[in-house]
This record gives C-alpha cells, sequence and structure tokens, in this order.
C-alpha cells in the first residue's frame, strides 16, 4: 500500500466541502477492505498537516467544519482576494451586502428575518447571494410554513480566508458599509444595520 498519508490527501484535495473524519475513514476502510486503527488514520492527517505547514506550500490542511479541507494560507489571501474580485465582475448591490452580513451574523436565519431586521423584501439579495454562491439554502425551519433557512456557503468561507465563523469581526468593531467583495475589511455594514441586527438577538 502507497503510504496512507497520500491517500488522505487526495480525498480531502477532490472533495467539495470539509472531508469528516469519518467518511474519511469510512472510505479508506472500504477502498483497502480493511478497518484501519483510528490512531493510525490521525497520525497520517498529522503528517499532512506538518508537511503543509512547511514554507514551500501556500496552502495548508485545516481543521475545519468538523472535517478537514485545504486552504490558502493568510499571507496569500490579498492574492487570491484580487483573482476572487476580478472574476466576480459585478460589484454586489448596498442591499445584497447588507443582506449577506445579517446572514453572516444570524445564521441560520429564515427570510422573514431577514425582512424584519431591513425592513424590505430581501427575494432579489438572496437570490443574487444564491447565484454568487456566497450563501446555501441548509433546510427548513420547524416553525409555521416550514420557511426555507439560509447560511453562508463554504465559498464565503473561503473568499473571505475564515477558517470558522467566529473568526468574522465583532457586530461592535464594525463602523462602515463597503460595496464590493473581497475589501480588506472582511464584512462591514452601517452602524443603524448593526445596530437592527444587535437588538433582534436581545
Amino acid at each position: 500500500m502507497d503510504k496512507l498519508s497520500h491517500h488522505i490527501e487526495a480525498l480531502v484535495f477532490v472533495a467539495e466541502n470539509a472531508l469528516s473524519f469519518k467518511d474519511l475513514k469510512n472510505c479508506l476502510d472500504e477502498q483497502f477492505a480493511t478497518k484501519f486503527k483510528k490512531e493510525v488514520v490521525e497520525d497520517a492527517i498529522t503528517q499532512l498537516i506538518e508537511k503543509y505547514q512547511s514554507e514551500d506550500f501556500a496552502v495548508e490542511m485545516v481543521e475545519i467544519s468538523n472535517g478537514y479541507r485545504f486552504m490558502t494560507k493568510g499571507a496569500y489571501y490579498p492574492t487570491v482576494a484580487t483573482f476572487l474580485k476580478q472574476s466576480t465582475k459585478k460589484k454586489l448591490s448596498k442591499a445584497a451586502l447588507e443582506t449577506l452580513s445579517i446572514i453572516a451574523y444570524k445564521q441560520p436565519v429564515e427570510k422573514s428575518e431577514l425582512e424584519k431586521i431591513r425592513g424590505v423584501s430581501c427575494d432579489y439579495s438572496i437570490q443574487k447571494l444564491l447565484d454568487k454562491e456566497l450563501v446555501e439554502i441548509i433546510g427548513r425551519s420547524e416553525g409555521p410554513g416550514r420557511p426555507l433557512l439560509y447560511s453562508t456557503s463554504e465559498k464565503f468561507m473561503d473568499y473571505f480566508g475564515l477558517k470558522s465563523i467566529q473568526d468574522l469581526p465583532k457586530t461592535r468593531d464594525i463602523a462602515s458599509a463597503q460595496s464590493t467583495i473581497g475589501d480588506e475589511s472582511i464584512l462591514e455594514v452601517e452602524s443603524v444595520l448593526v445596530d437592527n441586527a444587535s437588538s433582534e438577538e436581545e
């Protein structure tokens, strides 16, 4: 058998989302018709993480969203952000950015809650964000009518260089709004929007 870490590396590379330890091990067990010990797989993962910590690589393998995936190292975020801004030719409207900000801080969230905070319909903004794959539908609420629930996507995490949603700036640190995705400040919204969002949480 080739080095186990090489197979894990290939699986994490091709996975669309963070690859959970369970799914990773299940694949290896089936592929090699054996039951790998948990410690053996963990050791192989550790080898990979340490390998990509080298300055020879611009990416690293990180544990995120209860799984593993490759992400660009922080030193290269500005370059990646420039490329993504160029590939996303149209700027987000102020309305779409505000909607994205609320989703990021209050996820999972229903459309009715978004509209309550913003005071206007969010249909168009939500559709734009879905088209750009910055948000996704993750299920339905248990409330009346079982409305859809929206959350930020893996692309959102990659775009802004976030390893977890906890890395978002605190709302008290946010000062003003920007209308272009990829700004250095990540997500900035008008103070009035932040105040509204904060009041909803109380």
